[in-house]
């Protein structure tokens, strides 16, 4: 069974929040995929991942590129994993596929969108019921995860 970790963003955009996760997935040896919930979105953060910080940039790809099981990061709309990832992060109301192939997936969410708060939740439940680990982190104002639940 995944981890499943429920990531509640109360003082950060997912634009603030992402590229940290991604490279420490990244400095584990574990290869990420990040299903988003529209391709508009997809695309956005594709720009994003390439200039977030000056002296960084997340080497990745889309899901429209050739060759997506060459890239360590794989940004997607879609509910397949080519490039191999041990864990999926899943943000702005993307529907989880099945989950069982994955070391953890990380459910991102924004804390001020009421139908994002509430697909969180059925999304717990949901995962809970089906015999994962699951937990709840929560930001902190200073933008530290503290676990909830």
């Amino acid at each position: 069974m995944a981890e499943i970790l429920f990531y509640h963003l109360t003082e950060s955009t997912l634009e603030d929040a992402l590229p940290g996760l991604l490279e420490r997935s990244l400095d584990r040896g574990w290869r990420a995929v990040v299903q988003t919930g529209t391709e508009e979105r997809r695309d956005a953060l594709d720009q994003h991942l390439w200039t977030f910080r000056d002296d960084s940039f997340l080497a990745h790809a889309t899901d429209r590129e050739p060759h997506p099981t060459e890239h360590p990061v794989l940004l997607t709309t879609g509910a397949e994993n080519p490039n191999g990832a041990r864990i999926r992060f899943l943000v702005d109301g993307a529907v989880p596929p099945d989950l069982g192939g994955y070391d953890r997936a990380v459910f991102l969410f924004d804390g001020h969108d009421a139908p994002q708060v509430e697909a969180a939740r059925g999304h717990w439940k949901t995962m809970k019921a089906a015999g994962h680990a699951v937990t709840y982190w929560q930001q902190t104002p200073d933008r530290r995860w503290e676990r909830k639940a």
